[in-house]
C-alpha cells in the first residue's frame, strides 16, 4: 500500500517516543566523552575562567563604553596600565570598583617601563593599591617597536616571582627567552603577535606554533598586534591558550559590537582547535568519491 501522510507522522511520533530510551542507554559513554564546549574552563594564575579573551583597556571613547565593551566581551581578565591611570588623574579606586562591577578579574601592568628596576617598583605599588599578586610585566627596549628587552625582561621577572607576584611576562615569540623566563619561575607566557598597537596581526605563526610544540604544558597568550577577529581565530586555531588585545576594540568604530566579534572569533578559534582542523593537501582531494558508484543521468 501507499505510504500516506498520516503514516509518516506516525513513524515520526514513535521515533520521537523511542529517543528518551536511547539517550538514557547512551548516558555513560556521553559522560566520557570530552566536551569540545568553547567556554570550556581552563585555570591561569591560579583562578578558573570560562573565557580565554583578556581586554585591555586604554583608549575607549568614554568610561561608559568601555563598560559595554567588557560587558559584550565576555571577558574575565581586564588589564589597566598603573602609570597611564595615575596620568589621568582619576584615583585607581574608582577605575578598581568599575572592573569589580563587571566581574572582571585586574590584571594590572607595568607598560612605560624600560628597565627591571622600574617595573619591579611598578609592581609593588599596584599590587599594593589594587590587592592582587597578578602582573603583566612589560620592560620595553625598543622605542620604534616597543619590543620587549630581554634581559631586562627575565631580571625583573625573576625579581618579582621571588617576591609572591604570579607574572605575565610580555615577551616576543622567541622560543629561547621564552624559557629563560620559564627558568625563573614564570608560570605563563604572553608572545606578541606583532608589535603593539600595530593591527598587523600574527606576523611570524611559524614561530606560535613552535612554542606551542615545545611548551605544551604552558599557558600561551597572544598579546599585541592582533587587527581584526581573523587574526584571533588564527592565534586559537594554532592551540594558544587566550588572546589579549585592546587597540583593536578600543579604537574601533563601534568598540562594543567589535568586542562581541572578538568573543565569537576565539571562541571559533577554540573549538576549530579541539574539533581538529583538517590538514591541507597539495592537490585536490574528492569529497565525495565516485568510483564504484552507478552514475545516475
Amino acid at each position: 500500500m501507499p505510504t500516506t501522510p498520516r503514516d509518516l507522522e506516525a513513524g515520526r511520533s514513535a521515533q520521537v517516543k523511542e529517543e528518551p530510551a536511547q539517550r538514557a542507554g547512551d548516558t555513560e559513554q556521553s559522560a566520557q566523552a570530552p566536551s569540545l564546549h568553547p567556554s570550556m574552563p581552563w585555570k591561569i594564575g591560579g583562578r578558573t575562567l570560562q573565557s580565554r579573551f583578556l581586554l585591555g583597556t586604554a583608549g575607549y571613547p568614554s568610561p561608559a563604553v568601555l563598560q559595554e565593551a567588557i560587558a559584550a566581551s565576555g571577558a574575565q581578565v581586564v588589564t589597566v596600565g598603573l602609570r597611564r591611570q595615575l596620568a589621568t588623574g582619576a584615583p585607581a579606586s574608582d577605575f578598581f570598583a568599575m572592573v569589580k562591577a563587571s566581574g572582571a578579574h585586574l590584571l594590572p601592568n607595568t607598560a612605560g617601563c624600560r628597565t627591571a628596576r622600574e617595573a619591579v617598583t611598578l609592581a609593588q605599588m599596584a599590587r599594593e593599591l589594587f590587592g592582587t599578586p597578578w602582573i603583566k610585566l612589560e620592560v620595553v627596549g625598543d622605542e620604534h617597536t616597543l619590543q620587549p628587552d630581554p634581559f631586562e625582561l627575565v631580571e625583573a621577572a625573576r625579581q618579582l616571582v621571588k617576591d609572591g607576584f604570579e607574572v605575565f611576562p610580555y615577551c616576543t615569540d622567541d622560543l629561547v627567552s621564552c624559557q629563560r623566563l620559564l627558568d625563573v619561575g614564570c608560570q605563563i607566557l604572553m608572545p606578541w603577535g606583532a608589535p603593539i598597537g600595530s593591527g598587523q596581526g600574527l606576523v611570524n605563526p611559524g614561530a606560535l606554533r613552535t612554542l606551542r610544540a615545545r611548551l605544551p604544558g604552558v599557558p600561551l597568550i597572544v598579546d599585541a598586534g592582533i587587527g581584526s577577529p581573523a587574526d584571533a581565530v588564527q592565534a586559537m586555531e594554532l592551540g594558544l591558550d587566550g588572546v589579549l588585545l585592546n587597540t583593536a576594540v578600543a579604537k574601533a568604530l563601534d568598540p562594543v559590537r567589535m568586542a562581541r566579534a572578538f568573543k565569537l572569533g576565539i571562541e571559533s578559534g577554540r573549538l576549530a582547535f579541539e574539533a581538529g582542523v583538517m590538514a591541507q593537501q597539495d592537490m585536490a582531494v574528492a569529497s565525495t568519491p565516485v568510483a564504484g558508484y552507478p552514475i545516475l543521468l
